[in-house]
């Protein structure tokens, strides 16, 4: 099946055009408001504020966004944060231009936008299944995750770009000008009112779908497996691996071993949409295990070469993985509850992201580099090890995996 097949559909077109803008928009918008910061205050202080409380919102919100994009329909939803990002993104940018950007006002739009971000990331994650028939749901996913990553890496080019060629200010109301286009590719979506389903109250919601994550296994397990996975491996490189290359192989090589890692997912994308197994999700969680290689080169091997090579190889195993996970949510959980699974699963997996970060830089001090990197890579191999240990996700069938082939006796 083609990896372009879904785009025959104007729904998914029009989700595609979006998300790849969105993520666009999203990519250019830390960039230039940390030189913003930076550019008003010269504070790491103020910048860590304005940047955090983002983020905070962002984790504290998930749920309540969950809940909305199982009781609205998910286009509107998609619609009206997109404007929301770029009218806020929009008042940054005057700020900055005009010189009355604050930082008690970057720290209020900045809540403002992790607002924003939350009740849009579960009802773009659950809208897929909406646009595309079910035998589609492999390509399209995969198709989406090729268009975001394409997106994240031209939007941090363009941010570098375009705030040394005309500063941040500028910047940051082309941001506001990249949601604008997103929020009008998705008034373009147009879903069946039959998958527009409404909700009881917020709170009997949230119970419902706390209902559906913790009934599955298959779902939490690998929920709590990703708390471990994304503290130790995205904590460590984040933090430690900029270190390492001021030690080692230098700046120049660290950003490199980014590239390559998003590269591997590119083509990670590309297998995952012709690959279908029919237990994919076995498949995909067997493949985090990778992810520990490039925690475990920068402890015992920190050269450029073998990094490069591992960072290769955990983008592409990654991404086996995520599509896997997409599909076998979107195939197995209904679609009424869909987006608070999703929402459960972001919260999950992401909030133990910045105490792995926190705790990153103490630890090194205390224990030393190579030996809370080999731990972290350790955490890796351990907690996957465990989740392989569920026989949830070793039966999972994935229904639309390709057809086996049968064999002479």
């Amino acid at each position: 099946m083609s990896l372009l097949e879904p785009l025959r559909h104007r729904s998914f077109r029009a989700l595609a055009a979006g998300r790849t803008l969105g993520t666009f928009g999203n990519s250019v918008a830390p960039v230039a408001l940390a030189f913003a910061v930076l550019d008003r205050t010269g504070s790491a202080v103020d910048l860590g504020l304005v940047v955090g409380v983002r983020s905070l919102a962002g984790i504290l919100l998930l749920l309540f966004g969950g809940v909305l994009a199982d009781r609205l329909p998910r286009a509107v939803i998609l619609q009206g944060t997109e404007i929301a990002a770029g009218l806020s993104q929009a008042l940054i940018a005057a700020s900055v231009l005009c010189g009355f950007g604050s930082v008690p006002f970057l720290i209020s739009l900045s809540v403002v936008n992790g607002a924003v971000a939350a009740m849009s990331l579960p009802a773009s994650a659950a809208i897929t299944p909406q646009t595309v028939p079910r035998d589609l749901l492999a390509p399209a996913n995969a198709l989406l995750r090729l268009l975001v990553n394409g997106g994240r890496i031209a939007g941090a080019g363009v941010a570098g770009v375009a705030v040394a060629a005309a500063g941040p200010g500028w910047a940051l109301a082309v941001n506001a000008l990249l949601f604008f286009a997103a929020a009008l590719a998705y008034h373009a979506v147009r879903l069946p009112r039959a998958d527009r389903v409404p909700g009881a109250r917020p709170i009997a919601d949230l119970v419902a779908g706390w209902h559906e994550f913790r009934s599955r296994a298959w779902v939490w397990v690998v929920v709590a497996q990703f708390a471990f996975v994304n503290a130790a491996g995205l904590g460590t490189l984040v933090v430690i691996g900029p270190v390492v290359a001021d030690e080692t192989f230098g700046r120049s090589g660290w950003g490199l071993a980014l590239a390559m890692q998003t590269a591997g997912a590119l083509l990670g994308g590309i297998v995952a949409a012709h690959w279908r197994p029919r237990h994919a999700l076995f498949v995909g969680v067997l493949l985090v295990t990778v992810e520990a290689l490039p925690v475990l080169t920068l402890g015992w091997w920190p050269s450029l070469v073998p990094l490069l090579i591992a960072m290769l190889a955990a983008g592409l195993a990654m991404e086996q993985f995520s599509v896997a996970w997409d599909v076998s949510l979107q195939e197995h959980i209904p679609p009424d509850k869909l987006a608070r699974v999703y929402s459960y699963d972001m919260l999950g997996s992401l909030a133990a992201m910045p105490i792995g970060q926190i705790a990153a830089g103490p630890l090194v001090q205390h224990f030393g580099r190579e030996p809370v990197l080999v731990a972290c890579g350790v955490l890796i191999l351990v907690s996957t090890g465990l989740a392989l240990c569920s026989r949830e996700i070793r039966q999972l069938t994935n229904r639309t995996a390709a057809p086996a082939v049968p064999t002479g006796s």
